[in-house]
């Protein structure tokens, strides 16, 4: 399949001179200027005018109608409007002042990022897109606290220097004056347990409405996640549930809960795995860039294979499952709050009950609900690799005793890393959406008491409550999904050679990474030993992706020739 154009937007502060905009792109508006590049649904680029110089954009699925972007327009506060609408998009208002805001999305997963150039700010959707304005350079110290934890990454900084992150829940204005500045528009709400499910309700619900409504759209079909939003899509018109499976296994597991699903509109479509499709094989379809390294580069063969399959049958979008783990699986973070509180009884009690149903000492989670971080509670803390050369700033992932800001960290990098899996599905002409990611999801689930979303002893309990009428009872009361550690060893043993050749490259020119252990790691793990896999993944996958890097170039920027005072 020939690989598309990114899709991706961005714009100038008002009265740069020049302006720039990328060759190719559709300008929007031309003072100052706003453009997306890319092949978009007309519904996921709209906008709205009110007379004089004063308008209004949102780019990306979106609830809005045309009488809320009006209002939003004509508000005096635009975060407050504009905070309730469902879907994953930003929102971009230019007043009759001359002012331009930004407003970047609660959870992240419509990233923004910003470089100053010697005619002025410039900010977009794609730090890639916008690094060619400032050099093109790989940021070696964002990319080594990636090898360090993918999940604490560099504050401040993007994977491209020079390009530097709007944060989630921000808003960027920027003057005619040259001045700009950042300020958070969200926070959490505290609903009751039936306003926090009917929130949830309606986020997911309207999220994934704006995504299908109209057009012939797949989704994935395997857990409660996946399943939830392929029966929210269903709703909408023909919906087509992919579910992945190894060629030689046609019943039980994914399978069996797939078949358990027949509702009208609903058409199951199985997706066999063949030996081609193990991890680290390689494939026709070369890596494209992306604008960090994918969380899917390991499995790109199997991913790219997918994508081709359910575009050539039609497919117009493809939503997926991804954060709900996060959102409904996360670690004990209370314990921390419990801690804080007093509640010594309920914070044993719930410790011993998570610990035991992962076969594991309660004490490090007490050890933790002590010290008060609740970011750290349950989670994994692989060390630093033995592979890695370069220092690594000192990341703070403190969030203090807060569950609720816990969850909120940690969903905004995945979903953010998320973003690269988007931009992948992209270059094969396959928009793809993760609807758990949408900003006013985050919002609902966050505003929940802890106690709804949370069990040492039920699976996924708000989300499994929330959409009881929706879900039979087997996906209900399913306790989890198929793990594929045996995939990536043999995956790792059949593909040695061309492994090895990535723990030698790029990295370690960089002087990020040293050969000689990396290369004990593939040996090892390619034998079976017990490895730990997120540390390795995000090595061998930073190194394709800067292979991919090597053969890409940013998009051509042309100037902009500034528009007549008044005129769009």
């Amino acid at each position: 399949m020939e690989e598309r154009r990114a899709r991706w937007y961005g714009g100038c502060a008002p009265g740069s001179r020049p302006a720039v905009t990328p060759v190719g792109a559709r300008l929007l508006w031309s003072n100052p200027a706003l453009w997306v590049s890319g092949d978009w649904q007309p519904e996921h680029v709209r906008s709205v005018e009110l007379g004089g110089s004063a308008r209004i954009a949102v780019l990306g699925p979106c609830s809005a109608t045309e009488h809320d972007l009006a209002h939003a327009l004509s508000a005096r506060n635009l975060a407050t409007v504009a905070r309730t609408w469902a879907g994953s998009h930003t929102v971009v208002r230019m007043t009759e002042r001359g002012r331009v805001e930004v407003l970047a999305d609660t959870c992240g997963a419509s990233p923004l990022y910003t470089v100053s150039t010697p005619g002025g700010a410039v900010w977009g959707s794609s730090s890639f897109a916008l690094s060619s304005l400032v050099g093109g350079h790989v940021d070696a110290e964002w990319l080594a606290a990636y090898l360090r934890d993918k999940h604490a990454p560099a504050s401040g900084r993007s994977a491209w220097a020079g390009v530097a992150p709007v944060p989630a829940g921000h808003l960027l204005t920027l003057d005619a004056e040259g001045g700009s500045s950042l300020t958070p528009w969200w926070r959490p709400t505290k609903r009751t347990p039936r306003e926090a499910s009917a929130a949830l309700r309606y986020a997911l619900g309207e999220g994934v409405r704006v995504r299908v409504a109209g057009v012939s759209a797949t989704t994935d079909l395997a857990g409660m996640d996946s399943s939830t939003v392929a029966l929210l899509a269903a709703q909408y018109g023909p919906i087509t549930g992919v579910t992945v499976h190894p060629a030689s296994i046609t019943s039980g597991g994914d399978m069996q809960y797939a078949k358990a699903l027949n509702v009208p509109g609903l058409t199951r479509a199985p997706f066999p795995l063949g030996p081609r499709h193990l991890p680290f094989s390689a494939t026709d379809v070369p890596l494209p860039v992306t604008d960090e390294p994918a969380p899917s580069t390991a499995v790109w063969s199997m991913f790219s294979d997918q994508l081709v399959t359910m575009a050539a049958a039609g497919s117009a979008c493809h939503l997926t499952g991804d954060g709900g783990d996060n959102l409904f699986l996360s670690a004990p973070a209370h314990l921390a709050n419990l801690a804080r509180g007093g509640h010594w009884i309920r914070m044993f009690g719930d410790a011993r009950d998570w610990a035991r149903l992962r076969r594991k000492s309660p004490r490090p989670l007490i050890a933790a609900a002590l010290r008060g971080n609740a970011a750290r509670i349950g989670r994994s803390d692989f060390g630093r690799p033995g592979w890695l050369a370069a220092p690594v700033p000192r990341v703070d992932t403190t969030t203090g005793p807060d569950p609720d800001m816990a969850l909120v960290a940690e969903l905004r990098t995945v979903a953010r890393s998320a973003y690269s899996e988007i931009q992948l599905s992209d270059s094969l002409g396959l928009p793809l959406h993760n609807p758990y990611f949408d900003g006013a999801v985050l919002d609902a689930v966050v505003s929940a008491p802890t106690e709804q979303r949370y069990s040492a002893r039920r699976y996924k309990p708000m989300l499994a409550d929330t959409f009881a009428d929706l879900l039979p009872p087997a996906h209900r009361t399913r306790a989890a999904k198929g793990l594929m550690v045996g995939d990536f060893h043999l995956g790792l043993r059949m593909n040695r050679r061309r492994v090895l050749g990535l723990a030698d490259g790029r990295l370690a020119a960089l002087g990020l990474v040293n050969s000689a252990p990396l290369r004990a790691a593939v040996h090892a793990a390619a034998l079976g030993a017990e490895t730990i896999w997120p540390p390795l993944l995000s090595a061998l996958g930073a190194e394709a992706w800067l292979e991919a890097v090597e053969h890409a170039s940013g998009p051509e920027w042309t100037q902009t020739a500034p528009a007549p005072a008044g005129a769009p």
